[in-house]
């Protein structure tokens, strides 16, 4: 579904569902660019609404992002429905994101994706067929540092399109938006292929870095026996969307492990969940690709194993949380 841009002498208004680090990070640069940017934040609320958004980056300089209006729920959004809904929660078990976000919808409303995973965009796409659906991946690291405080470490670009396919002149606008305040964004006609390519790296590394007790980076590729496994793992998440129709370059493979490995060893964003006994996105970053793979009878024994295993450090997990 494809809906027109607005007029160029109006605000564009845009919503932002779960702003925490990315959220925060992708909302400021909005903000620069002159929109109207809210936030719904429920853990920070108190103190966003007192002080905003503290945003620390050498890439870009920090900033202080204080949004239009700072929210406890979208049905508290006032003004009409945003042009934008930019949603970016963690998408764990039990997650309901219609129901989180239709309060604010309109008809007119593009919905914008910048959560990790594969295959996560049909839930929305169901839920809200008139609505045109963004799709987006990011590539930043950033974290909340404190009540309000981020830091931006590295990077900050986003890949993105029209789900399932294509690019239109909101996804154009969006990254017009993005651009001016100091981020690349790549548009791409194949936004789930592009989420595949991301796959390839997170259905790996981020399991395994979890399952050897939190390792970075650094420590997974350190053996020839681990880069043995992650290649094997790789091969087989290939294998996969192959078989979903969105084939990956040969060459990805040695590419996200040289560029892996010439990179300051750094801990995946499952393993920092891990550590700080918050929920994992086990289901969208590797249960959803296992389950491809069942689904196209693609053999994945080495994914597999790691999602058996992952689900075991789960069930422990939440026993202690209990």
């Amino acid at each position: 579904m494809s809906s027109s841009a607005p007029p160029a002498s109006q605000t564009t208004r845009v919503l932002v569902v779960g702003a925490g680090a990315i959220g925060s990070f992708y909302g400021t640069l909005l903000q620069s660019y002159g929109a109207d940017v809210s936030v719904v934040c429920r853990s920070e609320l108190d103190a966003v609404r007192k002080d905003g958004f503290h945003i620390e980056s050498k890439r870009l300089g920090d900033r202080v992002f204080r949004p239009a209006q700072t929210l406890s729920a979208v049905a508290d959004y006032q003004g009409g429905p945003p042009d934008f809904l930019l949603l970016s929660v963690k998408v764990v078990e039990g997650t309901d994101r219609a129901a989180m976000i239709r309060d604010a919808v309109g008809p007119r409303t593009a919905i914008v994706l910048i959560e990790n995973g594969v295959e996560i965009e049909e839930e929305i796409a169901e839920a809200f067929p008139g609505n045109e659906l963004i799709s987006a991946l990011a590539f930043v690291q950033v974290s909340r540092v404190a009540p309000g405080k981020v830091k931006h470490y590295a990077f900050g670009d986003l890949t993105f399109g029209n789900y399932p396919s294509g690019l239109s002149e909101r996804s154009r606008q969006l990254a017009a938006m993005l651009d001016s305040g100091g981020i690349r964004c790549t548009l791409t006609e194949n936004v789930v292929t592009a989420r595949w390519q991301k796959c390839l790296w997170n259905a790996v590394f981020n399991p395994i870095s979890v399952l050897g007790g939190a390792l970075d980076t650094g420590h997974i590729l350190s053996g020839a026996e681990g880069e043995a496994f992650v290649r094997t793992a790789m091969r087989e998440v290939c294998a996969v969307a192959a078989a979903t129709g969105h084939p990956l370059p040969e060459t990805l493979i040695d590419q996200f492990i040289e560029g892996t490995r010439k990179a300051p060893p750094y801990k995946t964003s499952m393993a920092l969940d891990y550590e700080n006994k918050r929920p994992m996105e086990t289901e969208v970053i590797l249960g959803n690709a296992v389950r491809a793979g069942r689904r196209e009878g693609v053999a994945i024994p080495a994914l597999e194993s790691l999602y058996a295993l992952m689900k075991m450090v789960e069930i422990k997990e939440a026993a202690s949380r209990a």
